[in-house]
């Protein structure tokens, strides 16, 4: 979105009001915002009720199993469905400019990763769900295709983090793009480390925390393309 359209928004949002398209934007990149803190307020507070979960042994995913499995799955969709939104809204905001093509497409990807993530449950395992066997447990087909969804999701994330980054540098939003690509990096060795399955507690401890790091960039990152919409 050119300068000039940024500013006829702006204009708009002082007058009290705004055109369709302009309202339609900042609708969609809304989702953006409340999709990743509701993701992980939802995931952490399952967290620490369910019975057997340990932070520090699982990983989220694995809250797909049991009886109450359905709430994180249908938090992985309706995460997903939220973020395909977003995407949306981003290419709304990008265009025309460098970015407005891949990155709407590359977070497009990873919301419906997350929808796949939901549809093929992770597979029980290490004591949970309660009653569970000790260890890792076998590897079902469905437990296998929510690997594979993570990780294209995740590797459309990081891309989707680094170009972003180059079109914040374009613009010269430094602050921005240093923000963009430290999120990548960091999520992309956060998540080798976890899948390589030698780092242990430390390993999963970090990926968690990554996902958390991504959420927020997601949640910032919309917030801050909507003040721009709006012409703040």
């Amino acid at each position: 979105m050119t300068e000039q359209t940024f500013a006829v928004a702006g204009a708009g949002s002082r007058d009290g009001a705004c055109d369709p398209a302009t309202r339609v934007t900042k609708s969609l990149l809304g989702y953006g915002v409340i999709a990743g803190p509701a993701y992980v307020l939802v995931s952490l507070t399952e967290a620490m009720t369910r019975d057997g979960f340990d932070l520090t042994r699982h990983a989220w995913s694995m809250l797909s199993n049991g009886d109450l499995g359905w709430i994180h799955i249908t938090t992985l969709v309706v995460t997903g469905l939220m973020i395909i939104a977003f995407a949306a809204g981003l290419r709304r905001s990008l265009r025309p400019g460098r970015g407005g093509t891949w990155a709407p497409r590359l977070v497009a990807a990873y919301g419906v990763s997350l929808v796949a993530a939901g549809a093929f449950r992770a597979d029980p395992g290490l004591g949970f769900p309660v009653g569970t066997p000790e260890g890792p447990g076998p590897v079902s087909w469905h437990g296998l295709l929510h690997f594979a969804s993570g990780g294209v999701g995740f590797t459309c994330l990081v891309a989707a983090c680094l170009v972003i980054a180059a079109r914040f540098s374009a613009e010269g939003r430094r602050g921005w793009a240093r923000l963009s690509r430290v999120t990548g990096v960091v999520f992309a060795a956060c998540f080798l480390a976890m899948a390589s399955g030698s780092g242990g507690t430390p390993a999963l401890l970090a990926f968690t925390a990554a996902v958390v790091l991504s959420c927020a960039w997601l949640a910032a990152v919309a917030a801050h393309l909507y003040g721009r919409v709006a012409g703040r």
